[in-house]
């Protein structure tokens, strides 16, 4: 089994190993109240009047039974009917205002939880689009996605569900604990040890259920970072006839899920009864021990110059006990909801604390024109020409570097990680205009000069100069937007042949993306689709062939007219026939401008002005092609079919 289809593994497979859960919910709390302050005050003072309005049904008991039932002889029917009424009606006032106070509460926590994953979701995304290509190479796409939906999903039912559950559960218990305390002191502490065993209980099984919750939500992640792998690679894995060992790995990483999750609900779900059981128990020894209490009729019992127990306050207590051990069983349920809450809470907030890209660049891209001397202007309009505005702090002064597409790598050393470098002491110089080719076996290091070229990823050692500048000094976007870029993996996004053009330049019109489609020769086969250049195109723009796509790369970097184009192996997966049109596409797009070239076919290169060719992260070779081929060196053998390049 390929290493490809192993699925994620390791680090990249594994997601971010979680905060605190103390400073996680510290910090989501601080998140809710920025955004949610006043409506929060407001949904505590309606979960405070729900739970208390619900713990006062005991109280009417009592008084039902103590002022109206058992009195009832004495006082005659008439009395007992206007107290009963009385009480009935503030009951009723007071179980209304508990209703009003609930829906109040429950349509409020719906916009607070659902605009806090909406806040959450643009601050993942906003970070994302700001953090360098490193990130992307060394976290998988499923376990990135995972954050998206499972870790919203779970702080959905945290911020929705547990939050107010549990604010409302604790104001149940304290205000039916005082209320005990107000009845007898000693049906409390009969209560009290009971609590204490349910809380005992609960914390030893729900801290499993916790442990075994957040287990569950990184393996989810990471079966689904290999789902969203395979279905990708598809067509990979039925070329190879893969099917089997991919289901033995998927079968793998199911079981794994599996096992967590049943350990998580074995632990959740036997709660529960115990629980239950548990309140059982103490709603019989409150009854017995109530029932000896009125037996024994004992004022000296009283606590603190409270009268002694009634019938009234035994039901009364039976009634508020039921309702303490539900309040624990719901608090107890929770725990394992919080978990993966407070889990998936740790992801997206590490999501959005990734260090972004920096930029510390300063010069930047303007639209110039010349004046009646010949000078150059800064202009508000678009004129076609560009230069970089370069301020200089030591001297407090502007200057304006026309742009032209000059490059030059000085003595640059490379190396993605530490441990390993990958170019050595690159230098070469790209005049404007000029086509610069590089060639080699795979791994020499030929798309990574181009990505340093884009400031993919920053030297260590040596300098690159754009127009003399060096690039580092040149604001990201700015120094991006001056290159273009065509790779042999070409990615169409869901929209129309025209709003995938226009990606290259936003504000073109539509004139302008069918002059560069024209360019790029794709008009012709774009005008036959079925809507032209309004045919909707989905899947990565499956519906085209390989070397359609390409042409419509093309045209895509035709549109944005940069001075500086990257080719990067364009043609290499096309047929030969496609390969002509691509290639006089290319030819269109290259008039003018300085570009570097990657190819694995030689005859693209050979009207180069220079050729590098390249071997373990060194140039060892440069020139044209007539010079390289008298030289008989690493280059004549390749292109004479010697050796191969792979």
């Amino acid at each position: 089994m390929s290493a490809a289809n192993r699925g994620p593994r390791g680090p990249k497979g594994a997601g971010p190993r979680p905060k605190s859960p103390k400073g996680t919910f510290s910090r989501l709390i601080k998140y809710l109240f920025k955004h949610y302050g006043k409506l929060l005050v407001v949904v505590v003072v309606c979960i405070v009047i729900s739970a208390v309005s619900s713990v006062i049904a005991s109280m009417f008991l009592q008084k039902l039974i103590d002022e109206c039932i058992l009195p009832g002889i004495t006082l005659g029917l008439g009395a007992v009917w206007s107290r009963f009424f009385a009480l009935t009606l503030t009951m009723g006032v007071i179980y209304v205002i508990g209703v009003i106070a609930s829906f109040v509460y429950t349509r409020i926590m719906a916009t607070v939880t659902q605009g806090t994953l909406k806040n959450l979701r643009d601050d993942m995304f906003e970070t994302m689009e700001s953090l360098p290509i490193r990130y992307f190479d060394t976290h998988a796409t499923g376990d990135t996605m995972s954050t998206y939906t499972n870790d919203t999903d779970a702080i959905r039912q945290l911020i929705g569900q547990s939050m107010p559950t549990l604010i409302q559960s604790a104001l149940s218990i304290v205000t039916v604990f005082a209320m005990m305390l107000a009845y007898s002191i000693w049906l409390t502490l009969v209560v009290c040890a009971v609590i204490v065993l349910m809380f005992t209980v609960t914390g030893k099984l729900g801290g499993k259920s916790a442990k075994y919750m957040t287990a569950q939500q990184q393996s989810l992640a990471v079966e689904e970072g290999f789902v969203e792998e395979m279905i990708q690679g598809q067509k990979v894995v039925k070329v190879f006839c893969h099917e089997d060992e991919c289901k033995e790995r998927f079968g793998e990483l199911n079981e794994k899920l599996f096992k967590d999750g049943e350990a998580a609900n074995k632990a959740g779900n036997i709660l529960m009864p115990i629980l239950g059981n548990i309140g059982n128990l103490m709603y019989v020894i409150i009854a017995v021990v109530g029932g000896v209490l009125v037996v024994l009729d004992a004022p000296n019992l009283s606590f603190a110059g409270m009268g002694a127990v009634t019938i009234g306050i035994i039901v009364s207590f039976l009634g508020m006990s039921r309702q303490l051990s539900q309040t624990v069983g719901q608090i107890s349920m929770q725990i394992s909801m919080i978990a993966m809450g407070l889990a998936g809470s740790s992801r997206v907030f590490r999501l959005i604390d990734e260090k972004p890209e920096e930029d510390e660049g300063y010069v930047t891209l303007v639209n110039i024109r010349r004046n009646s001397a010949g000078e150059i202007e800064e202009s508000e309009k678009q004129t076609g020409m560009w230069a970089w505005k370069h301020y200089h702090k030591a001297d407090d002064t502007t200057s304006y570097i026309e742009l032209k597409g000059a490059v030059e790598l000085d003595h640059v050393d490379f190396g993605y990680v530490p441990e390993k470098q990958v170019l050595y002491d690159v230098t070469l110089y790209a005049k404007p205009g000029q086509k610069i080719a590089f060639v080699g076996a795979t791994g020499a290091g030929k798309t990574t000069i181009t990505n340093l070229i884009n400031r993919f990823y920053d030297i260590p050692d040596g300098k690159i100069r754009y127009d003399g500048i060096n690039i580092t000094k040149i604001k990201k976007p700015e120094l991006r937007s001056s290159l273009g870029v065509v790779l042999q993996e070409v990615n169409l996004f869901t929209g129309t042949v025209m709003d995938n053009i226009r990606y290259g330049k936003l504000d073109a019109t539509d004139e302008e993306c069918i002059a560069a489609a024209k360019l790029a020769n794709a008009d012709d086969f774009i005008t036959r689709l079925p809507d032209g250049y309004d045919t909707m195109l989905s899947g990565n723009g499956s519906q085209l062939s390989q070397g359609q796509r390409q042409l419509i790369s093309i045209a895509r970097a035709a549109v944005a007219n940069p001075p500086v184009m990257i080719l990067d192996e364009a043609t290499s997966s096309i047929d030969t026939r496609t390969e002509k049109l691509v290639q006089s596409g290319m030819d269109n797009l290259m008039k003018g401008r300085t570009v570097f070239v990657i190819a694995h076919r030689l005859s693209t290169v050979r009207n180069s002005d220079a050729i590098m060719v390249l071997d373990g992260g060194r140039i060892i070779e440069r020139g044209t092609h007539d010079e390289l081929l008298e030289q008989k060196g690493t280059y004549y053998r390749l292109y004479t079919g010697a050796f191969e390049l792979e």
